[in-house]
């Protein structure tokens, strides 16, 4: 069976021992670690730093592994989600070096996995944007696979914000660009991370694309929207998201999380599911959040 985790993003204060502590009390079997490069958050839940990769040698990377292994858990992946196709290219080297330094390190702990954006140039059609994937990731991919470690692209359109307008910040968002991208780098090094808010938010199937890409589903972080229809009414779709939806936890959206986690059993998803909070909601103080994380494991662990 799958195993459920958490994104240790919802805890960007605590250290990763802390996290690692608490994802064990409450039950969790794995835990998705943000590894961004220490420095200003980009954005909201990004810039966490649960692994410091500039600072941690080979000693500390296998302690923090032990650490977890000691606890019963496991590290299902470190993330880190930039903009490796950015227009501004002193930006994108940015991020395509730390990806880099996650495969390295990735591998090094045997957690043999990183989640991560494709991410887009905003300026570019989407054919153009594809043919920048194909010359950015091929090196990448070649050199996760080298190193035994699979990528696990989340099927984030990063387009909620002013800022991230027009065309959003992560090309890998619909099962068309899926296709394109496996045709142009077939190698099995390269998957998903999905996330079924996603292609709830725009209207699309988030169960269909498991069957047809179920060798590709490498990991599933599970979150949830709530679209509020008063305020679709006065903007529309084509307005940015976020005056019309907002995340929830899972089971106080839209997502039917029994329907998806089915899907997921239907081709024999045995991977980690990782629990990713992002409920304002839920953020006045930390017991709030770890309160919200708490009601969302127990609504999850009926299904699993």
């Amino acid at each position: 069976m799958m195993k459920l985790g958490l994104l240790s993003a919802i805890l960007p204060d605590n250290t990763f021992e802390e996290v690692i502590d608490y994802a064990a009390r409450v039950g969790f079997e794995c835990v998705e670690v943000c590894c961004w490069p220490k420095g200003k958050a980009v954005r909201r839940y990004a810039g966490v730093t649960h692994i410091d990769l500039d600072e941690s040698d080979e000693k500390q990377l296998l302690a923090y592994k032990k650490y977890a292994e000691d606890r019963g858990i496991e590290i299902s992946s470190l993330g880190y989600y930039p903009n490796p196709m950015d227009v501004n290219q002193e930006a994108a080297d940015v991020a395509v070096q730390h990806i880099y330094k996650m495969i390295d390190a990735s591998a090094l702990m045997d957690v043999n996995m990183i989640t991560t954006f494709i991410g887009r140039d905003k300026t570019k059609t989407v054919e153009e944007n594809l043919d920048k994937f194909e010359r950015v990731w091929t090196p990448i991919v070649e050199y996760a696979e080298s190193k035994g470690v699979r990528i696990g692209i989340e099927n984030c359109p990063m387009l909620y914000t002013k800022d991230e307008w027009p065309g959003g910040n992560n090309l890998a968002h619909a099962p068309y660009i899926w296709r394109e991208m496996f045709r142009r780098i077939p190698s099995k090094a390269l998957g998903l991370n999905f996330d079924p808010s996603h292609p709830y938010l725009i209207g699309a199937s988030y169960t269909k694309p498991l069957y047809e890409f179920k060798d590709r589903i490498f990991h599933i972080h599970f979150k949830d929207i709530k679209i509020y229809q008063d305020k679709l009414d006065e903007y529309g779709y084509f307005a940015y998201p976020s005056l019309w939806h907002s995340p929830k936890l899972p089971g106080m959206g839209g997502v039917d999380f029994g329907a998806f986690i089915s899907a997921l059993n239907d081709i024999r998803y045995t991977g980690p599911a990782c629990l990713e909070v992002e409920d304002k909601a839920y953020e006045n103080s930390v017991e709030d959040v770890r309160a919200g994380i708490e009601q969302s494991y127990r609504f999850l662990r009926q299904f699993i």
